[in-house]
């Protein structure tokens, strides 16, 4: 038998919440594992339909959640597959290469790149298994930090690999900010140092 109430508390960092029963009654512990595939992230007020789980505490829990008057999740493309931000990565790699290859960047910053991307898109993955599972999260300054030492491009790549971080706008205008501060400084290095090169022929 399915119900419906509304989200009437949610923790969107540590994944869950409660749902207040349309027809009265005690609010429904939710977790974010037992909504649907493919379906939206919840935020408070949204109205749901859900099936009662007897859970192993003895407490009841929301299971097969849906937003209500949602359709059955389909293949349709979600947010954020716009083919944009890959593009601008590749470009930026491949300039990010040329440039150490002309001597405008010491290698060593190709390297500070590779390995803050794989520290970001580690923190990522754990991130969503923290959220999925309840644990502690990883702070979202923490997030922003890497992405600003040059760790975006593993950081981007994880946002669409696991579907993580890529509904909530706050969150994605810090990120793409630090993006381009990161771009800038780097611009600057990089102009300099070919200022340099050219200097030195």
């Amino acid at each position: 038998m399915r119900y419906q109430g509304k989200l009437t508390q949610w923790n969107d960092d540590k994944g869950f919440g409660f749902i207040t029963p349309n027809d009265g009654g005690q609010r429904v512990f939710v977790h974010i594992k037992s909504f649907q595939p493919r379906q939206k992230r919840p935020t408070e007020y949204a109205l749901l339909t859900y099936e009662l789980q007897l859970g192993t505490d003895g407490r009841t829990r929301a299971e097969n959640v849906a937003f209500a008057g949602a359709a059955r999740p389909t293949a349709a493309a979600p947010q954020g597959d716009s083919a944009l931000p890959m593009v601008l990565l590749g470009t930026f790699v491949a300039v990010l290469i040329a440039a150490g290859l002309r001597g405008a960047l010491p290698l060593a910053v190709l390297g500070v790149y590779a390995a803050a991307s794989l520290i970001a898109f580690l923190m990522y993955l754990w991130d969503k298994i923290s959220a999925e599972n309840g644990r502690r999260r990883t702070p979202e300054n923490t997030l922003h930090l890497f992405a600003l030492i040059g760790g975006w491009p593993g950081a981007l790549i994880a946002q669409r690999k696991f579907r993580h971080k890529t509904r909530k706008a706050s969150f994605r205008r810090v990120f793409w900010m630090t993006v381009a501060l990161n771009c800038a400084v780097l611009g600057l290095i990089a102009r300099a140092g070919l200022r340099t090169v050219i200097g030195g022929a």
